[in-house]
């Protein structure tokens, strides 16, 4: 099972989470007032130079900005995860990751989607939706929105996503990750 460290606010946790297995690290930037874990783009920049070639890395925004976009894009991640619904008119060099909750259609002009009913507030998913979601996609659905060490291994076998992405569910508080709860987590998700 892929997992995604999202809310990465500092080079030890990304390093961290890179060793102990993640196959992707996500920065928030850009947030909007939803995140209390967004840092500026000189961070996110740092945080994504601090991983090795095959760790995947998202810059993670609730923006509506098209200017904010494109600096988001200038950082090179290996994608971007948006929950507006920008349109774009030629390849943005990067992966494209929509974020969808319950009555969003799901999309078909991006690489991923994310199932969170909560648009990364932590809130617990919905079975049932992301069920339909998995069933229904042509492309991958990534699982995420209240995941713990506790849940991810049975939401991993009722729901069957492409990976898990977690935040909160690994955090000593907001921002500040907790590195046995991050090597815990992906041990569950990996024997699910």
């Amino acid at each position: 099972m892929r997992v995604k460290i999202c809310g990465i606010t500092r080079v030890e946790d990304a390093r961290f989470a890179e060793k102990a297995g993640a196959d992707a690290i996500g920065v928030v930037v850009y947030s909007g007032g939803v995140s209390r874990r967004v840092v500026p783009l000189e961070q996110a920049r740092a945080i994504f130079d601090a991983v090795g070639p095959f760790t995947a890395t998202v810059a993670v925004s609730h923006t509506k900005s098209e200017e904010e976009l494109a600096q988001m894009i200038a950082l090179h991640p290996t994608a971007i995860q948006i929950s507006h619904p920008f349109k774009f008119e030629k390849d943005p060099g990067v992966k494209v990751i929509r974020v969808i909750g319950r009555g969003d259609p799901l999309p078909e002009d991006c690489d991923a989607v994310i199932v969170d009913d909560s648009h990364g507030k932590g809130k617990a998913y919905n079975p049932s939706y992301a069920l339909a979601a998995v069933k229904h996609s042509t492309i991958p659905v990534i699982l995420a929105g209240g995941l713990t060490l506790g849940n991810v291994g049975d939401a991993i076998r009722r729901i069957h996503p492409y990976a898990v992405d977690v935040a909160s569910g690994v955090e000593e508080r907001p921002g500040i990750k907790d590195h046995k709860k991050i090597a815990a987590f992906i041990t569950a998700a990996q024997e699910a």
